[in-house]
């Protein structure tokens, strides 16, 4: 409710009284601060002076003596960090393999390696034996330690379509996914002799596309897509190293998987993994068209190589680069200027027919998207699924090199995260892969195009730092995260942030940036202590909204102007107040709301402290309380609380 004559009166008379005694209550026009200062020209993230993946993608084969070497194959060169590890018998894509010459390319000689390490043939040199014994130790301990849940997860997800095994990260949209997709599996569990017969299976991975699927065929045409020139076996056959099994009788591969172990080591290599690829490029796939569930579709596709260390058949080493391998591909599908229509399209597809067979709207899908339980939805928790993906991105493998180089963004890489940031321009997102990349240093992972170091789990939290201007414009009426968006990171550096558009952005970290907060427009809501950073905050326009376990902190002064703006401050409790100021808070009009969505509700005659700073200068124009008819707003030099009445 608006604050009534009276209240205001008595405001008035208390702030004189304070002056009268020496109070610090500002009377007389107000002087209004400036916006913080220009921060200067905002961060890039230039595309690395190197041959890029996207561009070479279609060299990614075998069998073609033009695309034999590291130099020649980008499948192979994307990889190339193993050569620090592991230096194979030959650096040809030859294991098993035979080309003919052309042109000036010779011919390609099947390679002599055995695929058997400990045979007594010279089978290639390991460079850097801590690694290496690392990477063997790791699989031997993971497989003496398996679960019986682990195991049938993994001999699921060895034998069962890589597809339909990650869409079961879809949580409440897994039923509508899979109806959609008309997606089958025949294999179901592990069957009782599994130990002795190789069942295979007899679904169809990734569904029906094409038009005998009318209203989900385009999406699934587009997830077949992104594995165009996908292939892992110009890796394995290149880089020649063996399956941990072979490397070390102390793996203890799956039982119900002896079956499916071949019987020709010299065309199994285990770098590269092909289920871990195909998990990432399904995974990434799925999420492009349902970004509502990115994190967790992500976290299954890591999930899956993981289960593939599990079951005995891969080690660390062939899972990381399996990811590296996967984000590489699907970033050089999607950039590819013949498929535009067919992302465009299958994206489209995909909210229509999932909001349809969910009955849900624009409004309400992306809620009920991530509306299931941990009893429901194996990847509800978030914090779960974050330490995950980290302990996934690295299993701990030792640094070999400098831990602090700075990161460089893969050109093309930006399209990974286009319809999770759709308001970020591709500058943008270039950058926030820039800030959210991993640490420096693990083996495989320092590729010099960036792909090892990509964190897309962050990603999809924002920023990890600003520098320069941040411009962030939403346009609710585009829907989706144009409208609303969380970043959970923990955001640092030296620029600015200035929130424009009628979207609601929401800030989650532990935030340290120190070039300030401007908000034009729309809403920019605080859902932690430390969301606004250690600058100040100055509101223009819009709605700044407080909505945090404890108090939100401004490190440096808050001001808003009069006209439309508004702070919004859900409170939690009668004497902690919504927002403490480090520095002047000066209050030129504007609105002021304060409402109780928690279990705190106060009774009429209580008190609310609601703003606390080091100085308080000025008045809103209009006070509101959820649930009472009259408000009594005290302004003291320091603080504001508000009596309330009905």
């Amino acid at each position: 409710m608006h604050v009534s004559p009276r209240p205001l009166i008595l405001a008035l008379s208390i702030a004189v009284a304070l002056s009268a005694c020496g109070g610090t209550y500002h009377e007389g026009p107000l002087v209004m601060p400036a916006a913080p200062a220009d921060q200067g020209a905002a961060d890039t993230a230039p595309v690395p002076t190197v041959t890029a993946f996207v561009d070479t993608i279609a060299t990614n084969q075998r069998g073609d003596a033009r695309y034999a070497t590291l130099d020649t194959n980008a499948g192979v060169r994307v990889l190339a960090g193993m050569l620090d590890i592991w230096t194979p018998l030959t650096q040809i894509v030859d294991a098993g393999q035979t080309a003919p010459a052309v042109g000036n390319f010779p011919a390609v000689v099947a390679s002599a390696w055995t695929g058997l390490p400990n045979d007594g043939s010279n089978g290639g040199t390991v460079r850097n034996a801590t690694v290496h014994n690392y990477n063997i130790d790791y699989v031997v301990k993971a497989t003496a330690g398996r679960t019986a849940d682990q195991a049938t997860l993994a001999y699921l997800d060895d034998r069962r379509g890589k597809g339909y095994s990650v869409s079961d990260s879809m949580g409440p949209l897994t039923a509508a996914w899979r109806a959609a997709t008309q997606q089958t599996t025949t294999i179901t569990g592990v069957p009782a002799d599994a130990t002795t017969v190789l069942y295979n299976d007899g679904g169809n991975n990734n569904g029906v596309g094409g038009s005998a699927n009318a209203n989900f065929g385009t999406v699934v045409d587009f997830v077949n897509m992104v594995g165009t020139n996908g292939s892992t076996e110009p890796a394995k056959r290149f880089y020649k190293y063996a399956r941990p099994y072979r490397w070390s009788a102390s793996v203890q591969v799956l039982p119900a998987l002896l079956p499916a172990r071949s019987g020709t080591p010299t065309t199994d290599g285990g770098f590269t993994s092909g289920h871990s690829a195909e998990a990432m490029r399904n995974a990434l796939a799925m999420a492009y068209v349902v970004p509502e569930r990115f994190q967790e579709i992500l976290s299954r596709g890591l999930e899956l190589g993981e289960s593939r260390i599990l079951a005995g058949m891969h080690s660390p080493l062939d899972v990381l680069s399996g990811r590296i391998h996967g984000e590489a591909v699907v970033a050089g599908n999607l950039v590819d200027p013949a498929n535009q229509t067919l992302k465009a399209n299958a994206y489209a597809q995909a909210h229509t027919t999932l909001m349809a067979a969910t009955s849900t709207n624009a409004s309400t899908y992306p809620a009920f998207a991530q509306s299931g339980t941990t009893a429901t939805d194996r990847f509800a928790d978030y914090a779960t699924n974050k330490a995950n993906y980290i302990r996934r991105s690295t299993y701990g493998m030792p640094q070999i090199a400098s831990t602090t180089a700075a990161a460089v963004v893969p050109k093309g890489a930006e399209v990974l995260i286009e319809t999770r940031l759709p308001y970020l321009s591709a500058d943008q997102r270039r950058v926030v892969l820039k800030t959210t990349a991993l640490a420096s240093g693990y083996p495989v992972m320092d590729d010099p195009e960036g792909w090892g170091r990509l964190n897309l789990f962050a990603a999809a939290d924002g920023y990890g730092a600003f520098k320069g201007n941040v411009v962030v414009n939403m346009d609710a009426s585009k829907g989706g995260f144009n409208a609303a968006d969380r970043w959970r990171n923990d955001i640092g550096g030296t620029g600015k942030l200035v929130k424009q558009g009628t979207g609601t952005l929401k800030l989650g970290g532990n935030n340290s940036w120190t070039g300030g907060t401007e908000l034009t427009a729309g809403t920019l809501e605080a859902n932690s202590s430390a969301a606004f950073g250690a600058g100040d905050v100055y509101v223009s326009g819009g709605t700044l909204a407080v909505n945090a376990a404890s108090p939100v902190k401004v490190g440096g002064k808050y001001t808003q102007l009069a006209g439309a703006t508004a702070l919004e401050i859900n409170t939690v409790s009668a004497s902690q107040a919504g927002m403490t100021v480090t520095g002047d808070a000066t209050i030129g009009g504007g609105v002021l709301s304060v409402k109780f969505p928690g279990s705190y509700k106060p009774k009429a005659g209580d008190t609310i402290t609601v703003l606390t700073a080091g100085r308080l200068q000025g008045t809103f124009a209009t006070i509101t309380v959820a649930g009472f008819a009259k408000v009594t707003p005290t302004y003291s030099g320091t603080t504001l609380t508000l009596t309330v009445a009905n």
